[in-house]
């Protein structure tokens, strides 16, 4: 049997970052454990298992309050793991999932119920093709009829295709980890240009997260962080930041959360743009303090 790999640091290094009060990690995920949570069959990664002990251990450890949990494609539809881990602290954690578009209404439902905030689709290469256009426009009012918004991770390549239809959406959209875009082709290129086309948009928010993925140099990401922070200061009101642990898809090692926490301030370099990032606009996207 294949050694499934550890994808995290179990050691991370503090971070030097003073967080402020109510700070939140608006994406993560947890891997299993997989003898209670299976992966899904369709998985191209079979990770170690990254429970719930061990991100809220790292959340105490760096001075996280609150967190979004996102579903990995690693479980596919099958939520539980997420939903486990946000029921073991209701209301400080709540979740974005993973469904078919055509998803029962009383599904979404009981995801409101339980604290889930948003669905997400894919459109990357090695993970399983998300939502038709149609397919968008027809789940959106649903969607909003539960309180929830769209959330959209998708190759830079696919921004210009995928901004029409994205643009005419009648809720919130959130773009994950700053459109997947490659730093080292620089601010002019087309991929990152369409992205703050997009961004432009006024129902649609970003994640500068993923800074890490977007480098294509060591840490301290020097390439990536000039455009994290672009993005950052370009839209302060529609930001949100998170550390995409377990890290699913690194290039050679794990990256260290501590060094991934060291970036906020250089992401949102004044404290007004950290409280926006952090705290006040996960509060308001997210409604936090609504109950779970």
């Amino acid at each position: 049997m294949t050694e499934r790999p550890l994808t995290w640091k179990p050691n991370p290094r503090q971070t030097r970052v003073d967080l402020p009060d109510g700070a939140t990690d608006c994406h993560c995920h947890v891997f299993g454990p997989a003898e209670k949570f299976p992966f899904a069959p369709e998985s191209k990664l079979a990770p170690a298992d990254a429970p719930k002990e061990e991100l809220f251990a790292l959340h105490d450890r760096m001075g996280i309050d609150r967190c979004v949990i996102v579903q990995s494609g690693t479980h596919g539809f099958d939520n539980r793991a997420m939903l486990d881990a946000m029921a073991a602290r209701p209301g400080s954690y709540l979740g974005v999932a993973l469904a078919p578009p055509d998803i029962p209404d009383a599904d979404l439902a009981e995801f409101a119920e339980a604290g889930v905030r948003a669905i997400r689709y894919n459109y990357m290469a090695h993970l399983a093709p998300g939502a038709s256009d149609d397919d968008l426009r027809a789940l959106a009012p649903r969607l909003d009829a539960h309180g929830m918004h769209l959330q959209i991770h998708m190759e830079s390549a696919m921004i210009e295709e995928m901004a029409p239809v994205l643009s005419e959406m009648p809720i919130p959209v959130v773009i994950d980890h700053i459109g997947r875009v490659d730093a080292s082709k620089g601010r002019e290129h087309a991929h990152f240009q369409a992205l703050l086309r997009l961004i432009d948009r006024p129902h649609v928010w970003c994640k500068v997260s993923g800074t890490e993925r977007a480098s294509r140099t060591e840490p301290p990401y020097a390439d990536a962080v000039p455009l994290t922070r672009e993005v950052a200061e370009r839209i302060p009101d529609k930001i949100v930041w998170g550390t995409d642990w377990p890290h699913p898809n690194y290039r050679t090692d794990p990256p260290d959360d501590g060094d991934l926490f060291d970036l906020i301030p250089e992401i949102a370099p004044t404290r007004e743009l950290r409280q926006a990032m952090l705290v006040d606009n996960p509060t308001r996207l997210y409604r936090f303090g609504e109950g779970a």
